[in-house]
């Protein structure tokens, strides 16, 4: 079986994040493989040990996008695709457009992806990229099972979980909650080193969504401690929640 599974680099979600100009300032933050897709390339490897295939990642972004398919490949991917993207602001449109055009060459049985993206949470990528090569798709899969051509998904519904069944190929968006992605071996670091690393040109499309400012949330207000007697705090805090919270009271 060969599964492909797309991956986003990311910040590191515990790294601060600081704005320069309305936009994402990128100076000294650590970059990572998104976690959700992190999960994806985990239950990749774990079909390719028990059913035998290649597990291929692909990737869109800048030069340090081969730092997450490297990362990949250490944990036990077969080998990747860096798909050169120099434009940070790509939208979710373009990137399903780039993503789709190589996993379309690549003639994959099975494409995993995380269910979000960790930076801007989006959730549209791999929709998009099902629609655009008319496949089968499985949102925030829980539980993964193959057999017979087909993909038996659980995926988290509002209130509960739902089994549905599609027929391979398909693509299949993963839940934190699938499986718990291993640590890299140093064997598995070395080994990435060696393994083969593509490299192609985007294909050439036009977004149509742009972000114009970013802006971080306004910050919070310090609490107010009321002392004094019952009958005196009590009056207090009627008139704070009045005049400065502007609660409304409905007679």
């Amino acid at each position: 079986m060969k599964i492909a599974v797309c991956v986003k680099q990311t910040f590191d979600t515990e790294a601060k994040i600081v704005l320069k100009d309305g936009k994402i300032s990128g100076d000294g933050i650590n970059l990572i493989i998104n976690p959700y897709d992190e999960v994806a390339v985990e239950e990749a490897i774990r079909i390719k040990e028990k059913q035998g295939g290649e597990v291929v990642v692909v990737c869109t972004g800048g030069d340090r996008a081969t730092e997450a398919i490297r990362q990949a490949l250490a944990m036990g991917a077969d080998r990747g695709v860096h798909i050169k993207v120099n434009d940070p602001d790509v939208d979710e449109y373009a990137r399903a457009v780039m993503l789709a055009e190589v996993l379309k060459e690549q003639g994959a049985d099975l494409i995993l992806c995380g269910h979000v993206a960790a930076d801007d949470g989006s959730s549209q990528v791999p929709t998009r990229v099902a629609e655009i090569l008319g496949l089968p798709h499985a949102n925030v899969v829980t539980k993964l099972e193959l057999g017979d051509g087909k993909a038996v998904c659980t995926r988290e519904v509002d209130g509960g979980m739902e089994v549905m069944e599609v027929a391979l190929p398909a693509v299949i968006t993963c839940q934190v909650s699938l499986n718990e992605p291993r640590y890299p071996s140093m064997k598995g670091i070395m080994q990435a080193k060696k393994k083969p690393i593509a490299n192609v040109d985007a294909v050439a499309v036009e977004c149509k969504a742009k972000i114009i400012e970013l802006a971080l949330p306004a910050a919070k207000q310090a609490g107010k401690k009321i002392e004094g007697e019952p009958e005196d705090t009590g009056k207090q805090l009627a008139e704070w929640l009045l005049n400065e919270v502007k609660v409304e009271v409905k007679q």
